[in-house]
């Protein structure tokens, strides 16, 4: 076992409450047979010991997180324009991949970077406590760095024999929702994704697939499909977070070793942090709930990081998937 340092760690779990940990942290290979545990890691590497085991920890109800946690405020931020250039490039070299057949989609990722004018970690933490269903609200922080953000996305959920997942995929901005509905490249993006998550589970036993519906979140919507499977048997945690993470929505489609070191090494050419788009969890007692950890920030010191990643098909265009990118980050700013 080894010891993370002081910090704070949080997830609002899909029944409202909001699980609340705090340092120092034991870090070890496996989730504890009883008690609780936070799972956080890179998107691209396995850790050795991604599970961090709170010295301490408080489970709070919606109110109570906002009540405890929701007085500071976020300074001033300066933020700097990003630079279309390489993203440019990198989207011409992933249209090129496509009709060459190496892949069919993927997921690049923009980083906007800003400057505050103060300590950034309690207001943060405060301004993620007043987001509020069907936004999962996550973070870890320390004094002076960390990542938190507000993420739509559930990876999945293990509760027993259940299992609860969702293709998040397609966006536009809450106006356009009506030709949204019927548009051919966004509907078709969402079913790489729904499609590709069903293959994954259908092994596992009875599946159930909802109809897909648009998911509003303030200024932007999304497509969302529900996935549920009661399961055969008992899943172990791990097995299914390499089976589904990153799902098409993050990662690349198909995913091989060689798809997903192209997308790592356009996300690395863009400046992406590294736990953008990986699986930040909780293991309550047996029980698992994991979240993308999306539309959120990055931070150390005074230097910030706001990423935002968009679906890459044949039918994409380089004006669009700019604008839906800029569309993302000030869903972000609005938390804020």
């Amino acid at each position: 076992m080894t010891l993370a340092k002081e910090c704070t760690a949080w997830l609002s779990k899909r029944d409202g409450t909001v699980i609340v940990g705090h340092g120092p942290f034991v870090s070890t290979e496996e989730p504890p047979s009883e008690g609780l545990a936070f799972y956080k890691r890179d998107f691209a590497t396995h850790e050795e010991k991604p599970w961090q085991i709170p010295e301490t920890y408080e489970r709070l109800d919606a109110e109570g997180f906002r009540g405890k946690y929701g007085r500071g405020a976020v300074p001033e931020i300066r933020w700097e324009t990003p630079d279309a250039m390489p993203f440019s490039i990198v989207f011409q070299e992933i249209m090129t991949c496509i009709r060459q057949g190496q892949i069919e989609k993927t997921v690049p990722v923009v980083t906007e970077r800003g400057t505050s004018q103060g300590s950034l970690s309690a207001g943060v933490m405060s301004a993620m406590s007043r987001q509020s269903a069907p936004l999962h609200s996550y973070g870890w922080v320390t004094e002076d760095k960390g990542f938190a953000g507000a993420t739509p996305e559930l990876l999945f959920s293990m509760k027993g024999l259940c299992l609860e997942t969702m293709a998040l995929a397609g966006t536009a901005r809450q106006d356009d929702e009506a030709v949204f509905g019927v548009d051919e490249k966004e509907i078709r993006e969402h079913e790489y994704v729904a499609q590709t998550l069903v293959a994954k589970l259908l092994d596992l036993g009875s599946l159930e697939r909802q109809e897909r519906q648009i998911l509003r979140l303030g200024s932007i919507v999304h497509f969302l499909t529900g996935i549920s499977v009661d399961l055969e048997s008992a899943q172990d945690p791990k097995r299914l977070l390499r089976r589904l993470h990153p799902t098409p929505a993050l990662g690349p489609l198909p995913r091989t070793d060689q798809t997903m070191a192209m997308l790592n090494g356009w996300r690395e050419r863009l400046a992406c942090p590294k736990e953008f788009g990986a699986p930040f969890g909780v293991w309550d007692h047996g029980d698992f709930e994991a979240v993308v950890a999306i539309r959120g920030l990055w931070w150390n010191g005074n230097q910030i990081s706001l990423p935002a990643g968009c679906g890459m098909i044949e039918a994409s265009r380089l004006v669009n998937e700019w604008r839906e990118l800029r569309l993302k980050r000030e869903a972000v700013k609005g938390f804020l």
